[in-house]
């Protein structure tokens, strides 16, 4: 399963931002689109749909990083249907992450670490419209907060959620 784990960047918290919200400071840079996850080649057999929100560092050179698996959603019904299941499609979707590249908008004077998260469908362009919504994180902060609350049950260990600006 992708971790939620990161060396703290800087001194000052990282801003947190709901998909979609870069768009103010970034922008895709130029060449550079957007891949795509892969539905994971041993699991074509059973005809799922899957949906994930994953977590994601926006960098100040605006590789990304630390991705983490936030919500899921399957049409198969079970938490897990098959063992590796979940961890083969986040994997798809952190490999697809990692080749998405940014820039700073031209106005952007200093460029800063940024915490968001994307949305991805697996199974036919039909099923991403109807089933986005699913796995969709309207509220990343709140999210974040329920998963550190969990985590902080478990363990006291420090993680990206410590570096989080969860205001």
């Amino acid at each position: 399963m992708l971790a939620l784990a990161l060396p703290s960047l800087a001194a000052d918290p990282i801003a947190v931002v709901n998909e979609g919200g870069i768009r103010d400071k970034w922008m895709l840079a130029p060449g550079v689109p957007l891949a795509t996850p892969q539905y994971p080649a041993q699991f074509v057999r059973r005809h799922d749909t899957v949906c994930l929100g994953v977590g994601y560092l926006l960098r100040p050179d605006g590789t990304t990083s630390d991705f983490a698996l936030l919500r899921g959603w399957t049409s198969a019904g079970d938490d897990e249907p098959e063992a590796g299941y979940w961890q083969a499609f986040a994997e798809s979707a952190g490999d697809a992450l990692r080749r998405w590249r940014f820039q700073p908008r031209p106005e952007v004077t200093q460029a800063k670490p940024v915490y968001t998260v994307a949305t991805f469908v697996f199974g036919g362009s039909s099923a991403a419209a109807q089933n986005r919504s699913k796995c969709a994180i309207p509220n990343l902060v709140q999210r974040l907060r329920e998963l550190k609350a969990a985590r902080d049950r478990r363990t006291a260990s420090g993680d990206v959620l410590d570096d989080l600006e969860l205001r």
